[in-house]
């Protein structure tokens, strides 16, 4: 997965009805800390996901 798919993906411009495609998307976003340099609602998204063990912290 590419970062701009991942981005396209996670803010809904790339539309995906897989669930697991997404959450694949986000965990991307997560392992290479992109998401810690966009807006900050990717932050606080991100977070949101590892509270709820959708996805798991960083490597």
């Amino acid at each position: 997965m590419s970062e701009y798919e991942a981005v396209g993906i996670t803010e809904g411009f790339i539309e995906c009805d897989d669930n697991e495609k997404i959450i694949e998307a986000w965990q991307y976003l997560i392992d290479t800390g992109l998401c810690w340099r966009l807006q900050g609602w990717f932050g606080r998204a991100a977070m949101e996901m590892i509270e709820e063990g959708l996805c798991r912290e960083g490597k």
